[in-house]
């Protein structure tokens, strides 16, 4: 008896298990969803001794109390400063003080490089999977009140956090934008 083939695709999409992202949520196929909470960077070197201390102890605690299975994600994202250039060469048009123009020639330029240099703000995550709706929201709020005790600030992820994530995985952190082939 020969071997039946299977048909495999050749895109990624088809096979990650996602039926859809709804509600700052993934929502696998077996109806499993995963979210989580966005984590908002604090550069805790620029603190006293004494507080870096505090702040790298409390996020033990915070690690330590989660009783479930969870991941810690950086992901990349790309840095949009386009409204800040358009608002430089709008003040570079209505300003006539040769001196802060060249102030505000020079910040144009430095902003033009950070854009040549595709810069990307790094995003940190924490996300965990689980069935039941209730649960989840259950969590997020302790998850949010773990990480204010430690001097941390964070939010419920949202759609677009969760995309950003995917593209970080599976294009290699270029997001993709496909539109309609005109001819």
């Amino acid at each position: 008896m020969a071997k039946k083939k299977t048909a495999t695709s050749r895109y990624t999409v088809d096979n990650v298990p996602i039926k859809s992202i709804t509600n700052g949520v993934i929502i696998l196929n077996d109806n499993v969803k995963v979210t989580g909470v966005k984590i908002m960077p604090r550069n805790i070197f620029i603190l006293e001794q004494d507080m870096q201390d505090s702040i790298i102890n409390n996020l033990k605690n915070v690690y330590n109390t989660i009783d479930y299975e969870f991941w810690v994600i950086a992901a990349d994202r790309p840095v949009d400063i386009n409204v800040y250039l358009s608002q430089l060469q709008l003040l570079y048009n209505n300003v006539q003080d040769n001196a802060r123009r060249k102030l505000i020639v020079d910040d144009i330029n430095k902003a033009n490089m950070f854009m040549s240099n595709n810069v990307v703000d790094t995003e940190y995550y924490l996300l965990f999977k689980e069935k039941d709706s209730e649960l989840i929201q259950k969590r997020i709020r302790a998850l949010i009140n773990a990480f204010a005790s430690a001097g941390l600030t964070c939010r419920q992820t949202t759609n677009d956090d969760l995309r950003i994530i995917l593209d970080n995985f599976l294009n290699g952190g270029q997001t993709t934008n496909f539109g309609t082939v005109m001819s």
